[in-house]
């Protein structure tokens, strides 16, 4: 079994609840739940009818995808 290190390629594919997901991310749960319904956040993995997890590896990239130089960028609605 390997140790969940950051720099362990697992470490970025391992499902992680939607508490840790809003810590890793900086925003909230409700945030999250919001995304779920109405689009534009990160990608998740349903794994049934209330069980909703995250990769570290799609919130990364979700984030990755919001980052601007200026001001004058087009913004995500």
């Amino acid at each position: 079994m390997h140790q969940d290190k950051p720099n362990h390629p697992d470490h970025l594919d391992r499902l992680i609840n939607e508490v840790e997901a809003a810590d890793f991310l900086g925003y909230t749960i409700r945030a999250l739940q919001n995304w779920r319904v109405r689009g534009g956040g990160p990608q998740f993995v349903r794994v049934s009818a209330r069980s909703i997890r995250y990769r570290r590896r799609d919130l990364i990239a979700w984030a990755e995808s919001r980052l601007y130089s200026n001001t004058s960028q087009g913004a995500h609605a």
